[in-house]
Formats: structure tokens, sequence, C-alpha cells
């Protein structure tokens, strides 16, 4: 893990991690219950652009010495259950 909870003046990244050239950004969602639809229906278009626009900013702030690759992931977790969608957008 590299960051927890990411935030500068444009928003926040719930969390950032790091696997050999592999930097991965996710957004964590959670909901009580599915009643009202999966947690990761509330990742829109506006909450990736901003995701996409924050991960800019962490990048060109850190400067990662080699050559990466970004992945955007989703946690939607309900209750105890928690899933993963990797490359989510």
């Amino acid at each position: 893990m590299l960051a927890r909870n990411w935030r500068c003046a444009a928003g926040e990244v719930d969390l950032i991690l790091r696997s050999g050239d592999l930097v991965v950004f996710c957004e964590v969602k959670a909901r009580a219950s599915n009643e009202f639809g999966g947690p990761e229906g509330a990742v829109n278009w506006a909450k990736q652009r901003r995701l996409r626009r924050l991960a800019a900013m962490w990048l060109a702030d850190v400067r990662p010495a080699s050559a990466i690759t970004v992945r955007f992931d989703v946690a939607a977790v309900v209750g105890a259950h928690v899933a993963v969608i990797e490359g989510a957008f």
C-alpha cells in the first residue's frame, strides 16, 4: 500500500497500491445492503473522471522512477462482503 485516503485540494483517493510496475487506484464504496443498488453503481462517469484526474496529480507529484502501468479498481462493500472489480474503468 502506497497511500490510504490520499488527499489534495482536488479530492481524495481511497487506496493507492503497487505491485511491481502496476499502480492501482482503488475507489471504495460501502452500503449496508443492496436494497437501493450495489455500491459499485455509485462510481459514475463523473467520479471516474475525478479519480483519473487525481491519479494524474498523484503520479506527477510522486514521479515513479520506472515506467508503470495504471489500473482503476472499485471495492464494493455490502455488509461484511467485499467484491473487488479489477480494471473497473
